[in-house]
């Protein structure tokens, strides 16, 4: 029973609205560090989980949104405000709520971009 509900808190807390430790805008050091289907991204400051070739929303786990970040797709966490990008991430590897960038379907949503680690 102690199993089935630390999975189930587990799931929960993966399916929360701020960055998890394992889902789409966390940080990470390699590929294996992120969820299924997403790859880490060391060009970005602490790393960040993102999947890459979208070419839809509805391509993207939740909550992502698929962007264009120079020419490559990729799904990055969906935000409102920038806490919701940082509940894992270092002071150091920070990522803001950006309007700037460019959606696929060009629609007025916020994304999680940290900034670039200088690599």
């Amino acid at each position: 029973m102690r199993c089935a509900l630390a999975l189930l808190a587990a799931l929960i807390a993966a399916c929360g609205g701020d960055a998890d430790s394992v889902g789409i805008g966390a940080t990470c050091q390699q590929t294996a560090d992120c969820g299924d289907e997403m790859r880490c991204l060391t060009a970005y400051a602490g790393g960040l989980c993102a999947k890459v070739g979208c070419s839809a929303h509805g391509d993207c786990p939740e909550p992502g949104l698929c962007v264009l970040v120079g020419d490559e797709p990729l799904c990055l966490r969906s935000c409102a405000d920038k806490a919701e990008c940082n509940a894992n991430r270092s002071a150091d590897a920070e990522a803001n709520c950006s309007a700037n960038s460019v959606l696929i379907d060009d629609s007025a949503q916020k994304v999680c971009l940290p900034p670039s680690s200088g690599n």
